[in-house]
């Protein structure tokens, strides 16, 4: 696992109503800060990828559909520098992923829905000096193939 990086399952609570999952909880060992909470989509085949922040950590699930996550640690002073992490998250894998600062992340929604991702930052959005730092989803900085893999 890159340094920094956790995951927590999410326990989903279903009854006769509906459903109820909780995502990131102040008392949680996993809990760093909060900055906001937002959503996003991403439609299926769509590759949302590659950028990091160097101030905020993100903190990301999947309520709807599935994803391919991928974290590639780029970070110079890093003990796993080079290394590439891989999550299938969603509908069918309910789970939380801790992205440190200076991590390289994106994802590939890989369902035949639209995925819808929540991120509870630890920075809110600064609109004058965004911290997104991107490089294109197919770049040779990342040793990564976004293809579904056939084995």
């Amino acid at each position: 696992m890159i340094e920094g990086v956790k995951t927590k399952k999410l326990n989903v609570i279903a009854d006769e109503r509906g459903r109820l999952m909780e995502i990131l909880r102040c008392d949680e060992e996993i809990f760093q800060k909060f900055g906001q909470v937002y959503m996003t989509t991403t439609y299926p085949g769509v590759v949302k990828g590659w950028h990091y922040h160097k101030i905020q950590t993100d903190n990301v699930a999947v309520i709807h559909g599935m994803v391919k996550l991928v974290l590639y640690d780029a970070r110079e002073e890093s003990p796993t520098k080079g290394e590439v992490n891989q999550f299938f998250v969603g509908i069918h894998n309910s789970m939380l992923v801790r992205i440190p600062k200076g991590v390289y992340h994106g994802w590939k929604c890989i369902g035949n829905d639209e995925a819808i991702v929540v991120n509870c930052p630890t920075e809110p959005y600064n609109y004058k000096q965004p911290d997104e730092h991107r490089i294109p989803f197919d770049s040779p900085d990342v040793p990564y193939d976004w293809e579904i893999e056939m084995k």
